[in-house]
């Protein structure tokens, strides 16, 4: 039974660790769009998402409405953009502490 209890504890811990490495203290560039219209992630709505290490995180912290027009022809519905956030992972959604977006040359 102790065993088990390692076993179980040590696969929590490395779980853990391993979503802690998600965890961007300083600045990173990301790609960030609509979830569902660009990144085809499932959802209700038009929702802001990042693509962190090619896999994608709706945002928590900002709304996709707060970037401008998301259906704007160079919104995030119509297109992938940049943004440098800071932030981390948290149940499988990006918890942002800072994100700004970059503007286009």
């Amino acid at each position: 039974m102790k065993k088990a209890l390692f076993i179980v504890f040590l696969f929590i811990g490395i779980a853990t660790q391993a979503q802690n490495k998600k965890t961007t203290e300083k600045p990173q560039i990301v790609e960030t769009a609509c979830g569902e219209c660009q990144f085809g992630m499932k959802g209700k709505s038009c929702d802001l998402a990042v693509r962190i290490d090619g896999k994608p995180y709706f945002v928590d912290g900002t709304t996709i409405d707060e970037h401008g027009d998301a259906h704007a022809e160079d919104g995030f519905c119509n297109k992938i953009r940049k943004a440098s956030v800071t932030g981390k992972v948290v149940n499988d959604r990006f918890q942002a502490t800072s994100f700004t977006l970059i503007k286009e040359k």
